[in-house]
């Protein structure tokens, strides 16, 4: 009997590896303020969903397909006069109501809806392990290659253009690997819940951390604890795995910003 064929193992080799791409890349969420962009894009996932259904063709594609076209679109827009809030607040819940719409024309996919909402992690098979891990792989390998020109272009983009780095270009990096998490992370926790793993262990991480490396490195232990422990309390406690995730991280976030104002008043 190989390890895989237990369940729990996939779930939790599933949760570990889009919480290890997610925290890291969820720093860049944070630092750029980019929460609300994060979550415009895991609201597209769905219509990517129902185009796949719809067309018999893999989830993992269309959902990287639509949520890269809709962050490449808010990102292209943005730029051109329109206010960036505004802008993401119609096309995030419009993506969202037109694939929940176009879900409901599609026969046999409503018993599943909630797992495409909300993840369905005990259900992840060897081949979707191979997805998610590669797309983790590919995601970390981002960022460790233009780790240096994404945190220059991120902390000060007039250094970034006298550096000859072009901050729109390590913008499109970052689009691409947003997509590309959204992608594996659906399985996971679901639309609703990406944006979260994107930025709580990643909030948490700031709480602790002096240097963006620290936080990184921090974001990643904080989101894999949260991934692992909130998988052990959703098969303790019978709760859905994603929320119970996503609460663990929450409550890492609470205690971590508990930390400086007990130094504070210490001193």
């Amino acid at each position: 009997m190989s390890l895989l064929d237990d369940f729990l193992i996939r779930a939790a080799l599933a949760g570990l590896g889009v919480a290890l791409a997610a925290a890291p890349l969820g720093c860049f969420v944070v630092w750029r303020r980019m929460a609300y962009f994060g979550d415009a894009t895991a609201h597209a996932a769905i219509l990517g969903v129902a185009l796949s259904l719809a067309f018999q063709t893999s989830v993992f594609a269309g959902v990287l397909a639509v949520a890269l076209t809709m962050a490449l679109t808010v990102s292209t827009l943005s730029g051109r006069g329109h206010a960036v809030d505004t802008l993401l607040g119609v096309m995030a819940h419009s993506a969202l109501a037109l694939g929940l719409v176009a879900v409901s024309f599609i026969d046999g996919v409503r018993i599943d809806l909630m797992a495409y909402l909300f993840g369905d992690i005990l259900s992840v098979s060897r081949t979707d392990l191979l997805v998610i891990w590669g797309g983790s792989t590919l995601v970390l390998g981002l960022l460790g290659w233009r780790w240096s020109a994404l945190l220059t272009a991120t902390l000060n983009p007039d250094l970034a253009w006298s550096a000859g780095i072009n901050p729109t270009r390590e913008q499109r990096i970052l689009t691409i690997a947003l997509a590309l998490v959204v992608a594996v992370a659906i399985k996971v926790v679901g639309v609703l819940l990406i944006a979260a793993m994107l930025i709580v262990p990643a909030a948490a991480a700031r709480n602790l951390s002096t240097t963006p490396e620290r936080m990184a490195l921090m974001a990643a232990v904080i989101g894999g604890f949260s991934a692992l422990g909130g998988l052990a309390i959703a098969w303790r406690f019978d709760t859905p795995a994603g929320p119970s995730i996503v609460s663990l991280a929450a409550l890492v976030f609470t205690l971590t910003a508990l930390i400086p104002m007990r130094q504070n008043a210490r001193s």
